[in-house]
C-alpha cells in the first residue's frame, strides 16, 4: 500500500482554472487514467484524470476552487498499481503545450533570422484547424459563425469535443465568412478546412503553431526547431482570448464533456435539462432525472411536443401528406378554444404513431357469457356482506390469461427481427377518466383469482379518477383490454399499445336469440374486438385466440385446463 498525491499535471498555459465539477468521492475506487475533476477557462473545459489507480482517501480541491499544474488534487491510498507518468517541468529546449488559442511570438534573440511574423491577406482566404495537440477526430458541437458574419483575428469559429476536454477553434485572420466547410457532427484534425473567408486583413502570427492543451493526461515537451545564434532554441509565446470580448455564442448547454456525451447516448436535448451544479452546470444525475421525467410523462421535449402539434394539426410534411387545412372557424359562428389536458397530448402522439406504424387488423366475435354472468352475479350476492363486487372485466382478464398461455405470440413484441416472448402476464385495461384515457396494469394476473384481480381493479380506476397513478403502475403491461361495456355499442377498433402486439375490444352484452338445434334460446351474447400486429400473428393465429378466449368465457371451466 502506499499514499500518492495526485496533482493537476501540465494542462499547457492556462493558469489558475476552476474547478467546476467532482467527479469522484472520498470512498471510491479509480482506475489510471479516469476523470476526477473538470477544470475550465474561459475558452476551454477538460478533464484532470487520475495518474494512478487507488482508493480515494481525501479530496483536496472542492467547487469554485482555482487550480494549476502541481495542485494537489486528492490523495489516493495506491495498491502496488502502476504509476502514469506525470508531467514534468518541460526542459530548457522544450516549449509547454499552449492552450487552445492562437500564440503570437515574442520578439526573438537578435542572432535570430527571422525577420517577421504578421502577413497581409487579401482575397479568399482558407481558415484550418491549428495544431491542436494530440487530440485526433475530434468532434464539431458548434459552429459559431454563420455565413456573412464579419470576424476578427482570433475570434472563435467553432468549437470541438473529445471525450476528455472541449476547446473553441479561432480565426487566423479576419474577414467576411463566405463559406463553412464543416457541419455539426463532423470530425475533424489538424488542417482540416473550416471557413472560406473573404477580405484583406493582417493575418494571425505564423511563427509558432497554434496549439490546444492535449489529452488531459499529460503535456509533453515539443522539440523547437534548433536556432543557428542560440543552445536553448526555446520560443517563448503569450496567450491571445480565443474569441473576441463580447462575442455571441450560440448557448453551448453548461455541461462537461463527458456530461454531453452522455447526453448524446440517451438522445437527450442538453439545452432543455436544468442544472444542479455550481452555476447551473448539468451534472449526470441531472440528464438522468430529465430521462426519468420524459418516460413517466411528466415532461415533453421540444421536439416530442412540435410533432405531437404537427401530428395533431400540423401539415403532415413528415409524412409526405398534403397540407393539413387551416380554417378560421370563427368566422362561421361563436367558438370557444380549449387546450388538451397533458394526458390526451402524450396520449395522442403515442396513437397516432401506434395507427401509422402498426399493420393492424381487427377480427370481431361474438361470446356467450350466459352462465358465466349467471355466476358472477351469484357470486357478488354470495358476497355482499364482505363489500366484494366482481365484474365481468375480472373474468376477462382471467380468460385472456388462459388465451395468451395457449397462444403466447400474443403476449410478445418485436424487437427488430426478434420477438421477445415474455414469461410474465401483466394486463393492462383502459380506463376513462376526467383527464383522459389511463391504461392501469394488473402485474402477475396468472397468480391472482378473480377476487384479488376485482379489488386491485378498483384501486388502480380510482387512482387513475383522481390523477394518482404511478408511472410504474402503468409500465409492463403486456396485453391491453379495453372495455366500453358500461357504454355501450356493438363492435370498434381498438389501437394496439406498443409495444404490445394485440389488444382486445369489448362492448356491452346483449341478450339475442341463438339457435340450439331445436330451437332459438335467449342468451347473453358479449361482442369481442380482437385487433393485432400483422407483422407478429396471422389471420388463422388470430381466429383461434378469438374462438379459444370465447369457448373459456362460455365455459370458465376451461380456465382450469
Amino acid at each position: 500500500m502506499a499514499i500518492v498525491e495526485v496533482q493537476v499535471p501540465d494542462i499547457g498555459d492556462l493558469d489558475e482554472v476552476a474547478v467546476i465539477e467532482l467527479m469522484v468521492k472520498v470512498g471510491d475506487t479509480v482506475k489510471a487514467e479516469q476523470s476526477l475533476i473538470t477544470v475550465e477557462s474561459d475558452k476551454a473545459s477538460m478533464e484532470i484524470p487520475s495518474s494512478t489507480a487507488g482508493v480515494v482517501k481525501e479530496i483536496k480541491v472542492k467547487l469554485g476552487d482555482k487550480v494549476k499544474q502541481g495542485s494537489v488534487v486528492l490523495v489516493l491510498e495506491a495498491a502496488g498499481a502502476a504509476v502514469a507518468p506525470s508531467a514534468a517541468p518541460a526542459p530548457a529546449q522544450a516549449a509547454p503545450a499552449p492552450a487552445p488559442v492562437r500564440a503570437e511570438p515574442v520578439e526573438a534573440p537578435a542572432s535570430t533570422s527571422t525577420s517577421s511574423v504578421r502577413t497581409e491577406t487579401s482575397g479568399p482566404v482558407e481558415v484550418r484547424v491549428p495544431d491542436i495537440g494530440d487530440f485526433k477526430d475530434v468532434a464539431v458541437i458548434e459552429l459559431l459563425v454563420k455565413v456573412g458574419d464579419t470576424v476578427k483575428v482570433e475570434q472563435s469559429l467553432i468549437t470541438v469535443e473529445s471525450d476528455k476536454a472541449s476547446m473553441e477553434i479561432p480565426s487566423s485572420t479576419a474577414g467576411v465568412v463566405k463559406e463553412i466547410k464543416v457541419k455539426l457532427g463532423d470530425t475533424v484534425n489538424i488542417g482540416d478546412l473550416v471557413v472560406i473567408l473573404e477580405g484583406s486583413a493582417a493575418a494571425a502570427p505564423s511563427a509558432v503553431p497554434a496549439s490546444a492543451p492535449t489529452t488531459p493526461v499529460r503535456a509533453e515537451p515539443v522539440e523547437a526547431p534548433a536556432s543557428p545564434s542560440t543552445s536553448s532554441g526555446r520560443t517563448d509565446v503569450v496567450a491571445v482570448p480565443a474569441h473576441a470580448p463580447g462575442a455571441p455564442t450560440l448557448g453551448l448547454p453548461h455541461a462537461s464533456p463527458s456530461v454531453r456525451k452522455f447526453a448524446r447516448e440517451l438522445g437527450v436535448p442538453l439545452n432543455e435539462v436544468k442544472g444542479s451544479g455550481l452555476k447551473g452546470r448539468i451534472t449526470e444525475s441531472d440528464v438522468q432525472s430529465f430521462t426519468r421525467s420524459v418516460m413517466s410523462g411528466a415532461v415533453q421535449t421540444v421536439a416530442a411536443a412540435a410533432q405531437h402539434k404537427g401530428s395533431a394539426g400540423g401539415d403532415g410534411a413528415a409524412l409526405g401528406l398534403i397540407p393539413w387545412p387551416k380554417v378560421d372557424f370563427a368566422k362561421f359562428g361563436p367558438i370557444e378554444r380549449k387546450e388538451m389536458s397533458r394526458i390526451k397530448k402524450i396520449s395522442g402522439a403515442n396513437l397516432l404513431r401506434n395507427a401509422i406504424m402498426i399493420p393492424a387488423v381487427t377480427n370481431h366475435d361474438d361470446a356467450d357469457i350466459t352462465d358465466l354472468e349467471a355466476f358472477r352475479v351469484l357470486t357478488n350476492k354470495e358476497n355482499e356482506k364482505a363489500g366484494i363486487k366482481v365484474t365481468m372485466l375480472a373474468f376477462l382478464i382471467k380468460a385472456c390469461v388462459a388465451a395468451l398461455k395457449k397462444y403466447p405470440e400474443f403476449n410478445s413484441s418485436l424487437d427488430g427481427d426478434a420477438l421477445i416472448y415474455k414469461q410474465y402476464y401483466h394486463i393492462g385495461f383502459a380506463a376513462d377518466t376526467p383527464n383522459g384515457l389511463m391504461v392501469p396494469v394488473i402485474k402477475d394476473a396468472d397468480k391472482k383469482g378473480i377476487f384479488q384481480i376485482s379489488t386491485e381493479m378498483g384501486e388502480l380506476a380510482k387512482k387513475a379518477r383522481d390523477g394518482k397513478l404511478s408511472p410504474a403502475e402503468m409500465s409492463g403491461a403486456t396485453f391491453t383490454i379495453s372495455s366500453l361495456g358500461g357504454i355501450g355499442g356493438t363492435y370498434f377498433t381498438p389501437i394496439i399499445n406498443a409495444p404490445e402486439v394485440a389488444i382486445l375490444g369489448v362492448c356491452r352484452s346483449t341478450t339475442q336469440p341463438v339457435w340450439d338445434g331445436k330451437a332459438f334460446q335467449p342468451r347473453l351474447m358479449l361482442p369481442l374486438s380482437l385487433t393485432w400486429d400483422h407483422r407478429v400473428i396471422d389471420g388463422a393465429s388470430a381466429a383461434r385466440f378469438n374462438v379459444y378466449l370465447a369457448q373459456i368465457l362460455g365455459d370458465f371451466r376451461r380456465v382450469l385446463l
